[in-house]
């Protein structure tokens, strides 16, 4: 009999809680402000997003469990490929928060660049340790690079209303 361990539960699931909330500023704005930007006429329908980011989240995390578990906990070694995946899973918690909430396109943009950086910083990290769980980010920086395009395309054909 194979048992899960709390580790491996935790791990994965500890992605979705940013999602979780991201996703419940998100749904405020999705009908409201977002509906009303210029958006690209291939930018994916609003019903793809929470299917997509339940596969990332959980690849995201499952690959963060095999790390952790590979350099045997958070030790010496974990600190920099354990910290990157900290400092992208921060850049994406905030990006919803950042775009949706506060409707900056460009600190929007920014802040996705970065994300962008980050993610493939922790994969090239993560390749030395486990491939498995480096390529199990790939499909994520594949979203996020096409999610860049997207918020270019936003924030090129809709300005930040200027606050006087």
């Amino acid at each position: 009999m194979t048992t899960i361990s709390l580790p491996l539960i935790g791990f994965t699931a500890l992605p979705h809680v940013g999602g979780i909330l991201g996703g419940l500023i998100r749904r405020k704005e999705v009908y409201t402000w977002y509906a009303s930007l210029k958006k690209p006429s291939w930018c994916p329908p609003n019903a793809a997003f929470p299917v997509v980011w339940t596969s990332l989240y959980t690849g995201m995390g499952y690959g963060s469990y095999l790390i952790w578990k590979d350099l045997g906990g958070f030790t010496e070694d974990a600190v920099v490929p354990m910290g990157l995946y900290g400092l992208q899973l921060a850049l994406n918690w905030a990006s919803v928060p950042l775009f949706f909430g506060a409707h900056s396109q460009k600190w929007g943009l920014i802040e996705i660049v970065l994300l962008d950086g980050a993610i493939g910083a922790t994969m090239l990290s993560w390749y030395p340790i486990n491939r498995t769980a480096s390529l199990l980010l790939a499909p994520y920086l594949a979203w996020m690079c096409y999610t860049t395009a997207i918020r270019y395309c936003i924030w090129r054909d809709n300005p930040d209303e200027k606050k006087e």
